[in-house]
């Protein structure tokens, strides 16, 4: 990750300048570029245009906004706020990043309305949102476990998770390597942040696939790259009562 990119989402771990990014990125009229005034941001944020400015200059600085000023009628021209080109392209806009804006936006608005949510409930919140349900009993054998936590493995790596997977005592226990974690430079600087979003994702994500008992614990950085999440069920397993196949001597 770049100097540039690294100094953006360090930017970003604020859940005001957050919300900025998220407004300015809206849709505008027949694909028209949107931009805002300081004064209309701090109108939809409620806060004081002055630290509304505050923010914006940072997002400025760091090249995720442009300013410019325009004319509309008589009077002066008016000094609005974008997005700057090609600023969230790639890194900026990938699967994870776009996970951690709805998050830290939905962590805000709750904020706001006097709910305010742990990192692993906001992370809980969006896998229950966003994952469509697929209605199954729970893994009753450590073969249907191991069935749950490859769906798990599946929807990691469309976030951009490379994960390693290990299993252990008796079969209960999934040990997931996280390598390539895409908030990589956010957990150097905020870990308990990151591991509370990563608990709540994994354990929402399984509670679509109907194993809502489960303990995941994160263990950060045993390696330059990487992250292990332990993964354990805590539905009892029921014995295979199928008769064994006969062989072929005794066929």
């Amino acid at each position: 990750m770049s100097t540039s990119t690294a100094v953006g989402v360090e930017l970003l771990n604020s859940p005001v300048r957050r919300m900025i990014v998220d407004f300015l990125a809206g849709s505008g009229e027949a694909g028209e570029t949107v931009q805002m005034t300081a004064a209309q941001l701090a109108e939809l944020l409620e806060l004081h245009v002055t630290t509304a400015r505050f923010h914006l200059d940072q997002l400025v600085t760091a090249g995720i906004l442009e300013a410019a000023f325009v004319r509309e009628g008589v009077g002066r021209p008016r000094k609005v706020y974008r997005l700057a080109s090609g600023s969230l392209t790639e890194e900026g806009d990938s699967p994870a990043m776009r996970i951690l804006t709805e998050l830290l936006a939905d962590s805000f608005a709750a904020q706001l309305a006097g709910d305010p949510v742990t990192p692993y409930e906001a992370g809980r919140r969006w896998a229950e949102e966003h994952i469509p349900a697929e209605p199954a009993e729970r893994a009753a054998t450590p073969g249907a476990w191991l069935a749950k936590i490859g769906r798990l493995v599946d929807v990691l790596g469309t976030w951009g998770y490379t994960p390693n997977l290990s299993v252990s005592g008796s079969g209960r226990v999934a040990t997931l390597q996280l390598d390539r974690c895409p908030f990589l430079d956010l957990a150097r600087t905020n870990p308990a942040v990151v591991c509370g979003i990563h608990r709540g994702l994994i354990s929402g994500a399984l509670a679509r696939f109907g194993e809502d008992g489960v303990d995941v614990s994160l263990e950060p950085f045993v390696g330059p790259q990487h992250c292990l999440a332990r993964i354990t069920t805590t539905n009892p397993f029921t014995p295979s009562t199928a008769p064994p196949t006969p062989s072929k001597e005794t066929a």
